[in-house]
């Protein structure tokens, strides 16, 4: 064998070997491609999943929300012979001047002034008192919260009874101070009606913000309470330095949820007062419905709830302001 001949071989090798791809990188190729199909897929099933969610937001959150936009500047109603006509700012000017609306405005205010605090006072107080490892607290936990899953039109109904002239209240009363005091007609007084569906209100939705506020102290770290044991701390100190101040942002969630819960009241005096008396128990949303469905005019409906949103954004940006973590 030549020189030459080992010389062609030796360049035949090198050029193999340099043309050759180097190990990995066709595997990492093929991995990229891979992953990258994988993650379309995943991103395809997603949004198959989310796209029901999404059709029924639009169709029953959006479109209406866009329809009493344009509908409050109507004269459109429910059932008409003639089509709506374009009637500028006479629905707003109709309803601030309206005495009912100010009526349900007061008792809407009146009823978040109150429910606000207590309903949430009464939750944290339950939360604390569950928030224990003993046996039977699982009991408890249920007992407290079985008024949550049970239907508000139930609840009102059982209430209507309870406070009827000769209901369960009534009759406790007249037991209680043998017969010497006689309990108010609850709901056809107007002095009574309110704070009646109050306690009501109060009842069934204390248990629904007893589990949120259980859900914060449980995330409480155990070791603040431990030292604060070993330091000797009273039982009022512990929950003013530890317990209250690591409950911000479940306080703040509360706050929010039962303030937009209360402006929206409208099922208890849907069943139990249909607003009276004389419009003592009136609200905002009950006005609407009351303005939509039974006397049909659709346009002021729509106006009274585009007011009612707009109010609602203002209190939940009131709040969120206030209740900002301030750096």
């Amino acid at each position: 064998m030549t020189v030459t001949n080992l010389n062609d071989r030796s360049g035949l090798r090198r050029r193999t070997h340099h043309a050759a791809p180097e190990p990995g990188k066709g595997g990492e190729s093929v991995s990229r491609r891979r992953s990258g199909a994988v993650r379309r897929r995943e991103q395809g099933v997603g949004w198959a999943m989310l796209g029901p969610a999404v059709l029924l937001l639009i169709l029953f959150v959006v479109v209406p929300a866009l329809l009493a936009f344009g509908l409050a500047f109507t004269n459109a109603r429910l059932l008409a012979p003639y089509a709506p006509s374009f009637v500028g700012l006479d629905n707003f000017v109709r309803l601030f001047q309206d005495e009912t609306f100010w009526h349900s405005l007061l008792n809407v205010a009146y009823f978040a002034v109150v429910v606000v605090p207590l309903q949430s006072g009464i939750a944290l107080a339950m939360a604390l008192l569950i928030n224990v490892k003993v046996r039977g607290v699982n009991f408890f936990r249920t007992l407290y919260f079985l008024p949550v899953v049970t239907s508000m039109v139930v609840v009102s109904l059982l209430w209507l009874f309870i406070y009827r002239q000769d209901g369960l209240l009534n009759e406790i009363i007249d037991r209680v101070t043998f017969g010497l005091v006689h309990g108010p007609d609850w709901l056809n007084n107007t002095s009574t009606a309110m704070p009646a569906i109050i306690l009501m209100s109060v009842w069934q939705a204390a248990g629904f913000h007893m589990i949120i506020w259980l859900s914060g102290l449980q995330t409480i770290p155990a070791d603040l309470y431990e030292a604060a044991a070993i330091d000797g701390v009273s039982g009022w100190q512990r929950f003013r330095f530890i317990t209250w101040p690591s409950l911000r942002p479940t306080r703040n969630l509360i706050l929010v949820t039962i303030t937009i819960q209360a402006l929206s009241l409208f099922t208890q005096i849907n069943v139990m007062t249909q607003g009276g008396p004389l419009d003592s128990t009136s609200t905002i949303v009950f006005q609407a419905v009351r303005a939509g469905f039974q006397q049909q005019e659709t346009s002021y409906a729509s106006a009274i709830s585009l007011v009612f949103f707009v109010l609602v954004l203002i209190v939940s940006g009131a709040q969120r302001y206030f209740t900002r973590e301030k750096s």
